[in-house]
């Protein structure tokens, strides 16, 4: 039987297409809140149910669960809360329609029915989420740049576009349907920002091995300079998938998310994400969602074992090591499997892979397959400038 969404059911707050027309008129009229595309993209996954059991942002008695025990009122396990902040509440108030619009498109997104308005703690939400409150940490500047006030509330979404990657982006829904016509019972997530190399590719292949089948998610969305463009990540997965992979073993789909780079909290958080879309397993490695130092190597992945999140269900499947190619081995090894020094050592560090592909030298074969490298290669800007 395939794994139940988190708190029991996927969400859907989209608004039919027989009510579409009067709902899009009705919001023309309704005060306004532009968000971010980080917001946005918010809005998407809670209507989509990628955020399930979330119907909206979160209230202010939601919030404080979350900050003080790691779960929503309901008790269901929750890590990060999904807020949207306004700088001045306005006229805004509890029992008000709103429509949400997303700065870059100008036109209605969603609308909210708000639930309250509350003034939240920055500095307490900051310790709670990220461990600490230094303003050097990119999630916490973040925070602090918010608006002084929440808005909690259920969201309706009018602009249901699936964006450029509509292919690569289904919701939860569609790629449970999809687990179930294949048969797979056990499936593992691995999320991305980057460009695959050999060293995925065994990871990936290794995990097929115990499971029926592979998610492979990109996440999708805002990016700094230097970052892989969402098109080139997309393409070099897609020519391994059809070049190395067993056909029917492998989904590729994206997460429009905007990292918080929690480091364990946010480990939680993308357990539970890929956990509505249907998968068994998640890979944690080391430092997942970390920045910096601000976490140990393993955090991420000793965060599974309190038993707060004992009822995940999910689990996930945990990676350890220094990996490399080892030309003595003639295989990827790493530190608790190889026991050949550097000399025998081809790295897999992104940063030297990114210097070579900036130069238009191709990575050692053993680093990166040729066909990735070929699309690379093809793309007229392959990093975001």
């Amino acid at each position: 039987m395939m794994i139940a969404p988190h708190g029991g059911r996927l969400v859907n707050r989209i608004v039919p297409q027989e009510e579409l027309d009067d709902a899009c008129q009705q919001a023309e009229g309704l005060p306004k809140i532009l968000l971010n595309s980080g917001i946005a993209n918010d809005v998407r996954n809670i209507a989509h149910s990628v955020f399930s059991p979330l119907e909206g942002f979160v209230s202010s008695q939601d919030f404080e669960a979350i900050i003080q025990s790691n779960q929503l009122t309901s008790g269901v396990a929750w890590t990060i809360p999904v807020i949207l902040d306004i700088s001045d509440r306005g006229s805004i108030s509890e029992g008000q329609m709103v429509c949400l619009v997303e700065q870059e498109r100008r036109h209605p997104l969603a609308v909210l029915e708000v639930a309250d308005v509350y003034c939240w703690d920055k500095q307490g939400a900051a310790e709670a989420i990220f461990g600490t409150t230094d303003t050097q940490h990119p999630g916490v500047r973040r925070l602090h740049e918010r608006g002084d006030y929440l808005v909690g509330g259920k969201i309706r979404l009018l602009d249901n576009d699936p964006g450029p990657y509509a292919r690569f982006n289904l919701p939860p829904a569609e790629t449970r349907a999809i687990f179930e016509e294949r048969g797979w019972q056990t499936v593992c997530a691995f999320q991305t920002r980057n460009v695959p190399h050999r060293g995925h590719e065994e990871l990936q292949k290794t995990v097929l091995g115990l499971v029926d089948g592979l998610f492979i998610q990109p996440v999708i969305g805002k990016k700094k300079p230097g970052d892989y463009r969402d098109e080139v990540i997309l393409d070099t997965y897609q020519v391994l998938i059809d070049n190395y992979y067993a056909a029917n073993r492998v989904v590729l789909n994206i997460l429009p998310f905007e990292m918080r780079y929690a480091g364990p909290k946010e480990a939680i958080m993308h357990a539970i994400m890929r956990k509505n879309y249907g998968c068994t397993h998640i890979i944690i490695g080391r430092d997942h969602a970390g920045v910096g130092d601000y976490y140990g190597e393993e955090d991420a992945i000793e965060i599974f074992d309190e038993p707060q999140f004992a009822d995940l269900q999910i689990q996930p499947i945990t990676i350890r090591g220094d990996f490399w190619y080892c030309t003595t081995c003639q295989r990827v090894a790493s530190d608790r499997t190889c026991p050949h020094g550097p000399d025998s050592q081809i790295s897999f560090s992104g940063t030297n892979i990114r210097q070579l592909i900036v130069e238009g030298q191709a990575p050692p074969p053993e680093v990166m397959r040729p066909e990735v490298f070929e699309v690379i290669q093809k793309s007229d800007h392959t990093f975001v400038e």
